[in-house]
């Protein structure tokens, strides 16, 4: 038996014969080859042509790996001469597999993009051994900077939020997202900031069939999306995400909460100060989600103030209607009783969200149509925080783009599984 033995895999490169196959002292694979093809297509005229002129310089094309050892490609180009033009001018044959001026096969290009989903330009660059101009340069020949409109699957639902690109600065840019009606998840843009002319600017690019076919817009509560909206999309359904609406009711019962926990610690004996310790979450957590020793220290703290245990109750109460509510006419209803009870109560921890309600509410209650939320945009929040945090940082809204758009859709794109 050989000592040595021999496999065949194949290149999976069209239209190439291999003439030589050489081993570096460093362990890689150069392989020599040439293109069958015996025509080009003139630079000047652009009929094909076949008379030879020569071959032009030698090219060495990194290639995808074999059993873990680099691969080369080395290619001399045939040239042909024009037999129609008035000087005979040659040309380079131009073969699809690679670029005329890549250092690398497409095909290498593709395995490295796939590498970059999810992590960074740096740990790619080291791992294979590529410098980070190279790519880069993949990335931008591979994704583009912008929405291909007739691309895109069809969605009718887009979200609009903000993330600060530096960590306690107020530098804002705005991404735009859709979600299809598979449930796949589009970035359409990274915006400059989150300023109303900038959102208005943007929404009047849409292709027209894109535009009428939007009927639901997601966002927080800033009145520069919202008013951008209703100026260039007037027929959509805005809808002020309720996970937003509930961090406003919340944070006032939190409040009244952190000022009933200092007034007890001054009013009750240092022995009951026990019962207090271990509530926050208890009393942040939804009712039907404690378990009995949390219900238990709950049951306690609420004893020992009545205004903290109303509030608790009608905190609950706003937090069924947005379950349960069928249509926004049932949910304006069941919100007006619910103000009355806050009325009623004497509360002043809900006055902000109040406040809140009385400019926003119908947009708040349009919720309760087809009870959609931003989810989609939260989630795609998070995975921009991770990115920014893996990159320590991503300043340039273009690069942002690319790289949210290969984390989100790479594995689509790019994996053959």
């Amino acid at each position: 038996m050989s000592k040595h033995p021999h496999i065949s895999i194949p290149l999976d490169i069209p239209d190439v014969r291999v003439l030589q196959t050489e081993i570096r002292k460093d362990g890689a694979f150069i392989l020599t080859i040439e293109s069958t093809h015996a025509s080009t297509n003139c630079h000047r005229c652009g009929r094909t042509i076949t008379p030879r002129h020569g071959v032009d310089e030698p090219r060495l094309l990194r290639h995808l790996p074999i059993l873990g050892r680099v691969v080369y490609l080395c290619i001399r180009p045939k040239r042909f001469r024009c037999p129609w033009c008035d000087d005979h001018p040659t040309t380079t044959q131009q073969l699809d597999w690679y670029d005329p001026n890549a250092l690398h096969t497409k095909a290498y290009e593709r395995h490295l993009i796939l590498q970059l989903i999810n992590s960074t330009i740096t740990d790619v660059g080291t791992k294979e051994d590529v410098t980070d101009d190279a790519l880069l340069g993949m990335l931008d020949r591979w994704i583009a900077t912008s929405v291909d409109w007739d691309a895109l699957e069809p969605f009718t639902t887009i979200g609009i939020d903000e993330i600060a690109l530096l960590k306690g600065h107020r530098d804002f840019v705005a991404i735009i997202s859709a979600q299809t009606i598979h449930g796949d998840l589009h970035v359409l843009a990274v915006l400059p900031d989150r300023l109303k002319t900038t959102v208005v600017a943007w929404l009047k690019t849409l292709p027209a069939d894109i535009r009428t076919g939007i009927t639901t817009v997601c966002t927080d509560i800033w009145e520069g999306y919202i008013t951008a909206v209703q100026e260039v999309l007037p027929d959509a359904t805005i809808v002020i995400d309720r996970f937003h609406v509930a961090r406003h009711y919340r944070d006032g019962v939190d409040t009244l909460r952190k000022q009933e926990m200092r007034r007890l610690r001054n009013d009750l004996p240092k022995a009951a100060h026990q019962d207090l310790k271990h509530t926050l979450w208890p009393f942040r957590k939804r009712a039907e989600d404690l378990d009995e020793a949390e219900q238990a220290r709950l049951s306690q703290l609420l004893a020992y103030s009545p205004a903290l245990e109303s509030a608790y109750v009608l905190r609950e109460a706003l937090t069924t209607i947005f379950d349960t509510a069928r249509s926004k006419a049932d949910g304006l209803r069941r919100l007006r009783c619910w103000r009355q009870r806050v009325e009623k109560s004497g509360l002043t921890c809900f006055t902000a969200f109040l406040k809140l309600l009385d400019t926003w509410g119908d947009l708040i209650a349009n919720y309760f149509i087809n009870h959609q939320t931003s989810s989609f945009v939260e989630g795609l929040n998070n995975k921009l925080k991770v990115l920014k945090r893996r990159c320590y940082g991503l300043r340039n809204v273009t690069r942002l783009f690319q790289r949210l758009t290969l984390d989100l859709e790479g594995y689509r794109r790019f994996s053959p599984w």
